[in-house]
């Protein structure tokens, strides 16, 4: 009899892409900050403009760069905890190539300014309808695997993916609702209007960060984080906990974005406090993260990939502390609509998102394609330079937008303003440059790890794929 083995193709497939497109997101993000730095870059050419290129940077590293990872490696989990194949190989293959194109539509479509200009969800109807489509594939394979799963047992990074899957279907879905202005066009309107808009808008606009970039990624540091370690999760029972109390409470915290605007002073406030709470759930998961490593603290010395999912671990503590403390109205008046606000994104990015999915894919990518690491010195140089590039950039942001806030609001004894909004933005250049050497410092370190993982999966050091279906056990 034939053994059953796991689907590796599709997890492959999705890990290999998730690299490519962070490239590309990076590398456009990387020139747009010179953009901002030296404005003559975008050479009075329309499709460089950096309203255009904006929204292409920042859909590319969190839907393709951080959706790609989060295909690969929810597609291993669910598997592995399971001890089950994908319920169908045909459908997995939907999602990989469904997505690839939603991908290169909107890396033609924003370029030449089709743009429902929302948050997060600037694509025109047309390619929402395919992500809906695409996006509810992903949840029959992911929710038909678990149902044909061989353990009693659904691991507590299910959950965590599970949710992102349902939440970010509903959000897009619904913020998604429009009117086309003729079937055989791009150009659509909102189905809603003034504060309902932009109360719907940063209900999704925060939940994709939410769920998105925080829920599939809290399924990564679950599985990933103990595996790496070789040391049980620290609180089973305290995952659980942060779970519920994380999605119950992320759900309601949109309205901190819109502060000082026409939402109902209520709506503005129950979002603080809602954001305040979020604090403790956020904090008991990041705990529950580093404690893993009780007892193999010195394991960090010696592997770099280790090193890669803590330090992650810790920019998910930093950022999470961070955004309850801007949501708080007295501060959001000083930081909102200011870099400040730029650097708390990117804490939160390229310290948690990015630097979670490298050191899984380190962790990953080898045992699917039955090779060795190329290079654990190169996973360290890496390493640096995502951490080092990180620090310079979020710090450059931090004071470019907390001067920001406070030469807006400077006034002189006649009650005229101190500052023009031109020397402000005078005020802001040296930070601009640093943010783009920081920027450019991740870009390298993504590329080495390009080289590293090259070297890998062509290499000749073989060693085995491990895709064959044990016996119902305990979750491996």
């Amino acid at each position: 009899m034939e053994t059953a083995t796991y689907n590796y193709k599709v997890v492959r497939q999705f890990a290999i892409m998730t690299i490519v497109w962070g490239i590309v997101g990076m590398s456009v993000g990387v020139f747009i900050a010179a953009e901002l730095a030296w404005p003559w870059l975008n050479f009075d050419i329309p499709y460089l403009a950096f309203g255009r290129l904006r929204p292409l940077h920042t859909n590319a590293v969190i839907f393709a760069f951080g959706g790609c990872a989060l295909f690969a490696t929810s597609y291993y989990v669910v598997q592995r905890t399971c001890h089950t194949r994908l319920i169908s190989d045909k459908l997995a293959a939907v999602t990989f190539w469904g997505w690839q194109l939603v991908i290169l539509l909107a890396a033609v479509s924003f370029p030449l300014g089709i743009t429902q200009s929302r948050e997060y969800a600037e694509l025109e109807w047309p390619i929402d309808l395919l992500i809906a489509v695409i996006w509810v594939t992903y949840a029959i394979v992911f929710f038909g695997t678990i149902a044909k799963r061989k353990t009693p047992h659904i691991y507590v990074a299910n959950w965590f993916y599970g949710a992102f899957i349902i939440t970010i279907a509903i959000l897009h879905i619904f913020n998604n609702l429009a009117v086309p202005v003729e079937w055989t066009g791009m150009k659509s309107y909102s189905a809603f209007s003034g504060a309902q808009d932009a109360m719907l808008q940063w209900w999704y606009g925060h939940n994709a960060v939410g769920f998105f970039l925080t829920a599939g990624f809290l399924g990564m540091m679950y599985y990933f984080v103990p595996k790496q370690a070789n040391r049980p999760v620290y609180s089973y029972r305290l995952s659980i906990v942060h779970f519920w109390a994380l999605i119950f409470t992320y759900i309601w915290a949109g309205p901190h974005h819109l502060h000082y605007t026409a939402l109902p002073d209520w709506a503005q406030s129950l979002g603080m406090v809602m954001s305040l709470i979020l604090l403790a759930p956020s904090w008991g998961g990041m705990i529950n993260g580093i404690m893993t490593l009780s007892g193999a603290w010195e394991k960090l010395r010696s592997d770099p990939v280790l090193r890669f999912l803590i330090v992650a671990i810790s920019f998910y503590g930093m950022s999470t502390f961070e955004g309850p403390m801007m949501a708080i109205k007295t501060v959001n008046s000083l930081s909102h609509y200011t870099d400040w606000t730029i650097g708390h994104v990117h804490s939160g990015a390229l310290g948690w998102v990015a630097m979670i999915s490298m050191g899984s894919l380190y962790y990953l990518i080898p045992r699917v394609f039955g090779r060795e690491l190329y290079s654990l010195k190169l996973v360290e140089w890496h390493f640096w330079a995502a951490t080092i590039g990180v620090v310079l950039y979020i710090s450059a942001m931090w004071v470019s937008g907390i001067m920001q806030g406070l030469m807006w609001r400077a006034v002189n004894a006649d009650g005229t303003l101190t500052y023009s909004f031109v020397e402000s933005v005078v005020a802001m250049h040296p930070f601009y440059v640093t943010r783009f050497v920081g920027g450019a410092l991740f870009l390298t370190g993504t590329l080495i790890m390009a080289y590293n993982v090259l070297m890998t999966v062509t290499g000749a050091k073989y060693s085995n794929v491990k895709d064959s279906i044990p016996e119902p056990a305990l979750a491996h």
